[in-house]
């Protein structure tokens, strides 16, 4: 891989005015989608990383958990850094988000779509048609029988969340979980990798399910309260300390 320190411009090098740990995360990302390491292939070492950008392995550390963040990176403990199979569909996203989340705007976005997400589900309860309720059963239902199929079921998963905005009927409040959804799918994607399998995933969705089916706000609301708080907690453990 190559890297540059510095901007070119008009025959010219120009100075990158940007705080160093974003440049970092900017030259690394260029590295990593530069065609030079395959999707899904694992990159350099923290080690190789930080002698080829001549910086320090915390800024390098720093950086990649920034990257596995937005899901670009999958960290897999003990067997190195991966770049994700998904990456050029997300890229979109990286560039929306800024690039570098950091540990705060990452727990900022996260409250962001906890209290979105128990939202839409309470307006849902009282604002569903027969038509996005059946939409919403079926979605569940290819959830509970994609049992293992992990990549199945994050794709009903996502589906399911995103028919619960829909049948909102609150066109911003969906429109800014849309903006979120291929970070959505990257997090599921890394939670129940981690854990391995899906019933407790679908446990949790089903009071969601069962609330909307009985036109019950509060009870809609409770139930994704639930399933966001131990959606959350299981993101943030699923990244290494």
């Amino acid at each position: 891989m190559s890297f540059s320190l510095a901007e070119k411009g008009a025959g010219r090098d120009v100075p990158v005015r940007q705080p160093p740990s974003q440049e970092i995360v900017k030259r690394l990302l260029d590295a990593l989608l530069s065609g030079d390491v395959a999707p899904g292939s694992r990159i350099p070492s923290e080690r190789t990383l930080a002698e080829e950008l001549k910086v320090g392995r915390g800024m390098i550390r720093e950086a990649i958990k920034s990257l596995s963040l937005l899901g670009l990176l999958d960290q897999r403990v003990g067997d190195g850094t991966y770049l994700s199979k998904s990456s050029s569909d997300l890229l979109p996203q990286v560039i929306e988000w800024g690039l570098l989340l950091g540990e705060k705007r990452f727990d900022d976005l996260l409250e962001a779509r906890y209290i979105l997400e128990v939202q839409l589900a309470g307006l849902a309860a009282s604002r569903r048609t027969p038509e996005q309720l059946a939409t919403i059963q079926a979605l569940a239902e290819t959830m509970r029988l994609a049992e293992d199929d992990i990549d199945a079921y994050v794709q009903a998963d996502i589906a399911f969340h995103m028919e619960i905005a829909r049948a909102s009927h609150n066109t911003v409040l969906c429109g800014v979980l849309e903006n979120i959804r291929s970070l959505l799918q990257a997090w599921a994607s890394r939670v129940l990798r981690t854990a391995g399998e899906t019933r407790t995933s679908y446990a949790v969705h089903e009071p969601i399910l069962r609330a909307i089916e009985a036109s019950d706000p509060a009870a809609a609301a409770a139930a994704m309260t639930a399933h966001m708080e131990r959606a959350t907690q299981r993101l943030k453990a699923s990244f290494p300390a």
